[in-house]
């Protein structure tokens, strides 16, 4: 046998290390390996890093503070695909922190990220890849990185990809994209619509949810609609609908139908197939109220279009409406009440509601939840709008006092629809008369305080509605409503500013009214207002003239002319022409003052002596029925009290500067009831001292300033009224009181001889002799042209003949009719129109000149 000979082994190369395995326990170790060149220990430590991320966002932040990040980085485009994979399983489940996303997006990661999304790639690496993109793009600027990287067209391919995971994470990347308008419109372009389509066949939920989700946000545009309507997305969408097991997914399906009924050829393509139908009775017999809430919600969204609108109303969708109204769901109540207010548009509809609807939207008012009180008086404005029958079913559901208490809401838009119903409903003087007795204008004070301009204008709005009654007036003004209605005036919002405009014009039809808005410098603004180009509207310009028809005072004085509707009536007076924004003092204030050398103040005063004496009396009457009188005692203190007819001013014992401004008299009836009332006034203190103290303090607190009574006016209207008012036609009647006026303010006077007649002189002698500027006009028996005409104005309006004042320069003042001529000879029956005329009160009294003529013109100017 042959030895056997032993072969030796060969000793590994001396550059080769030994294979060695390490264990290790710490992440900080790992993390170093990252930088390692071998691919198997690279592979190996993403592996490890990855489970290690897995198990919770503790781990995340750790392996981010060791630097994890920046390595990963770097490996995610290594040319060896399992240390490619296995860096992108990180980066996807790392993304899911917040800082890990803020490091990424400056890393700029999306670009190599969508690299990966060839078709070349592993499943797992566009399983990953979706999945760090679906979470970074939840930040606006990655929507926009995507989106500029050109990220949409590979994640609309991969809807396509057999791997359920890729799918969801695909399309929950476009959800988030398509947020943004502009990759909502390139989604279109790039054919999204069929592959979403075809996800909703599913077998996952979570895909389908996402893919409904993605086609509610592209459905609101217009374009998208169409495509989806194409490519029978509709009937998709109704056989979701119709099947029980997708339950889950009917809500977001009813979303993306209501979007796609906003197009006519959809609602009627649907209403033709009968689909329409199907959903209105889905609706009706779901008791889901999410469902519910989104079939409302379609209705409003394609309501908005009037062929939308004429086909719901065919398919008896207020039925529908009106039962969800019942449901006991807050959301619910409010999605369908905002349907009834889109579906009002429609007559038909409006007519429809208006039988069934209102006492349910009534009800809803009471609602604790603001949003439904909101949402109900809003339908009921639209309802309401011109719709009489509408206004008054509302009344009769018991609506206007839960109306009123709306007006204090805490929402905007429930105090302004509030008060929009109201204005409504004040079309009609039942209904206004009604709204008015449950304290309106008290209530609609907080909403003129409010800051927000919608509720600003309603109220004032409403205002205007309901104040065209005196008792509504004086509720508004008692409760301290005209201070925040003027406020108003100074709104810089124009609808604002119209509106309050409008509610002033009618608050100022009385006097009480118009004198506390000027008081609260309406005046003022208005006329600011008017000198504006850009402010000024009808309604500031009518409001300014309405309020000085009841202050003819400041309004002859700013405009110098008064119309045959503005009667002069007891406490006008004639301050003169003054600049617009100059407000006139009171005539008490002006009657207080000292004589100086300005123009006399003329006023007028033809208040009858009962009437006096009744002011007077009024509170003493009801001094005496507070005291133990005997009636007999009561009826002999009154008589006695009346017979010391002297001045309001001398009764009250106002200061000496006032008193001396009316103490004299030239009156000899005056002197003898002043004698009188002395004597008897005497008998009185005999018996009643004490009584007389205490009425005496109580007359001093009730006391209202008057002016001194104007007995030869009162003379001057009550012959007038004997010898003037029985004439036959007004042409005698004008001309009557022409000469009239001229015979007791110094008769007529020869044109060349005009600068010879002293007025001047006579009605400073009057000023002196009463020691005031203040005249009355009885006192002037030598008057010029603005005397005259003035008193003639003044008879004229008590005895009814129609006139106007107008206010020349240079002391020029005239009175305008209006009368019929006679028919021309030979002709009868022929009804001419009235022709205006200067009444000549100087120089021819009662000479009629025809406006426009050249006397007319000269009387004017001389």
């Amino acid at each position: 046998m042959g030895k056997k000979v032993k072969k030796e082994v060969e000793p590994p190369p001396k550059d080769v290390f030994d294979p060695l395995l390490i264990e290790s326990k710490t992440a900080a170790t790992v993390v170093l390996m990252l930088s390692s060149p071998e691919e198997e220990v690279l592979a190996k430590a993403c592996d490890a890093i990855y489970k290690f991320a897995s198990k919770g966002d503790e781990n995340k932040v750790t392996l981010l503070g060791l630097g994890a990040v920046e390595r990963l980085y770097k490996l995610i485009s290594h040319e060896d695909p399992i240390v490619r994979r296995n860096a992108i399983m990180v980066f996807g489940i790392m993304a899911s922190n917040h800082d890990v996303k803020k490091l990424l997006r400056e890393l700029d990661v999306t670009n190599a990220l969508l690299s990966h999304l060839v078709p070349e790639e592993d499943v797992v690496i566009h399983e990953f890849a979706t999945l760090c993109l679906a979470q970074m793009a939840v930040e606006y600027t990655t929507k926009v990185q995507i989106f500029e990287q050109g990220g949409l067209e590979p994640l609309i391919r991969l809807l396509d990809s057999p791997d359920p995971d890729v799918k969801k994470n695909s399309v929950e990347c476009i959800y988030l994209l398509v947020q943004d308008f502009q990759s909502r419109a390139a989604v279109c372009e790039l054919n999204v619509i069929p592959p979403l389509l075809e996800l909703l066949k599913s077998e996952y939920p979570v895909i389908q949810l996402l893919a409904l989700k993605t086609l509610e946000v592209i459905s609101r545009d217009r374009g998208t609609r169409i495509i989806l309507g194409e490519n029978q997305g509709l009937d998709c969408l109704l056989k979701i609908l119709e099947t029980n097991e997708f339950n889950d997914l009917h809500v977001e399906a009813l979303a993306v139908l209501g979007n796609c009924l906003e197009d006519v050829h959809a609602m009627q393509l649907i209403q033709q197939t009968g689909g329409l139908k199907k959903l209105l009775s889905f609706v009706g017999d779901s008791t889901v109220p999410d469902i519910q809430k989104n079939a409302a919600k379609a209705i409003a969204k394609a309501a908005y279009d009037s062929e939308n609108r004429k086909i719901l109303n065919e398919e008896e969708v207020e039925n529908c409406l009106i039962n969800l109204l019942e449901i006991d769901n807050d959301g619910v109540k409010v999605a369908a009440s905002q349907a009834i207010s889109a579906m009002c548009e429609d007559l038909s509809s409006k007519r429809a509601f208006g039988l069934q609807g209102i006492p349910q939207l009534v009800e809803l008012l009471s609602s604790n939840n603001e949003e439904v009180k909101e949402a109900a008086v809003i339908a009921l404005a639209n309802l309401t709008t011109a719709s009489p029958s509408n206004s008054s079913a509302v009344a009769e559901a018991e609506g206007i006092e839960p109306l009123v208490k709306t007006l204090n809401a805490q929402r905007d838009g429930a105090v302004a629809n509030a008060a929009a119903v109201l204005t409504n409903m004040a079309t009609q003087e039942p209904l206004r008369l009604s709204v008015q007795s449950h304290g309106a204008m008290s209530a609609l004070t907080e909403p003129l305080r409010s800051t927000s301009s919608p509720v600003q204008s309603r109220a004032a709005l409403a205002v205007a509605a309901l104040g065209c009654d005196a008792d509504a007036r004086a509720e508004l003004r008692n409760a301290g409503g005209l201070g925040p209605l003027v406020d108003l005036l100074h709104s810089k919002n124009e609808e604002v500013r119209r509106n309050a405009c409008w509610a002033v014009m009618v608050c100022a039809s009385d006097e009480l009214t118009a004198v506390e808005l000027c008081r609260l410098g309406a005046l003022d603004i208005l006329e600011e207002i008017n000198l504006s180009t850009g402010r000024k509207n009808k309604f500031s310009e009518a409001a300014l003239e309405k309020l000085l028809d009841n202050n003819l005072s400041q309004k002859y004085s700013q405009m110098g002319y008064l119309s045959s509707s503005n009667v002069i009536t007891d406490g006008f007076y004639d301050y003169g022409q003054v600049k617009p924004g100059i407000k006139l003092l009171s005539l008490e204030e002006l009657s207080m003052q000292e004589l100086t050398d300005r123009r006399a103040i003329i006023f007028v005063n033809a208040k009858p002596q009962e009437d006096v004496l009744a002011v007077e009396e009024k509170p003493q009457n009801s001094s005496y029925e507070q005291t133990t009188l005997s009636p007999s005692v009561s009826r002999k203190s009154s008589r006695e009290k009346s017979s010391l007819m002297v001045s309001p001013v001398e009764e009250k014992q106002e200061p000496p500067g006032r008193r001396s401004s009316f103490s004299k008299s030239s009156s000899k009836e005056k002197g003898l009831r002043k004698g009188k009332g002395k004597k008897e006034e005497e008998k009185m203190i005999d018996g009643t001292q004490i009584i007389s103290k205490v009425q005496d303090e109580i007359n001093q607190e009730n006391a209202q300033w008057q002016p001194p009574p104007d007995f030869i006016l009162l003379d001057y209207i009550n012959d007038a009224s004997k010898t003037i008012l029985p004439l036959t036609t007004t042409r005698e009647q004008v001309v009557a009181l022409a000469q009239f006026v001229a015979d007791k303010m110094g008769g007529a006077i020869e044109r060349d001889k005009l600068h010879d007649f002293s007025w001047e002189l006579h009605i400073s002698e009057i000023e002196y002799e009463l020691k005031s500027n203040v005249v009355p006009i009885g006192k002037v028996k030598k008057g010029t042209f603005y005397h005259r005409a003035l008193l003639f104005k003044v008879i004229a309006d008590r005895i009814g003949i129609g006139c106007s004042l107008v206010r020349g320069e240079y002391n020029r003042a005239w009175n305008e009719v209006k009368l019929v001529d006679d028919s021309p000879q030979g002709v009868t029956g022929l009804l001419l129109p009235p022709q205006e005329y200067i009444v000549d009160l100087m120089f021819e009294p009662g000479f009629l000149m025809k406006q426009g003529s050249a006397e007319a013109d000269q009387y004017k100017r001389i």
